[in-house]
């Protein structure tokens, strides 16, 4: 019996040590991308603190202009093209795509033939 139990505490023991790895030796978990990035330090209040103000959104001021056109006029229209680009710039300078990624279309006309 007491063979069985020093077994018992040998499996045991060699089980808890590959379960627990050094802190020192912490390496990156794999993030699905929601919630909280676990690889990220956590923020103090101070380093919060530090930061500057986010720059106020330039399309707040038009919106309001928006708001108080006509629906679909022309005036309507021009404030709503310049909201719309003021989005495309904001998402172009976020949007990174490698050269690799973008290929160049063909230079002569293809078909999907075989021959």
């Amino acid at each position: 019996m007491a063979r069985h139990i020093l077994v018992l505490l040998s499996f045991c023991a060699a089980l808890a040590g590959c379960a627990s790895a050094p802190a020192a030796e912490r390496r990156p978990i794999a993030w699905d991308g929601l919630g909280q990035d676990p690889n990220r330090p956590a923020v103090t209040k101070r380093r919060l603190a530090n930061q500057a103000a986010p720059e106020s959104d330039p399309n707040l001021e038009r919106q309001k202009v928006l708001s108080t056109l006509r629906p679909y006029s022309d005036a309507w229209w021009a404030v709503h093209d310049e909201i719309e680009a003021e989005n495309d710039r904001q998402l172009g300078s976020k949007l990174v795509i490698c050269r690799i990624c973008v290929t160049q279309p063909p230079s002569e006309d293809t078909t999907g033939s075989i021959r």
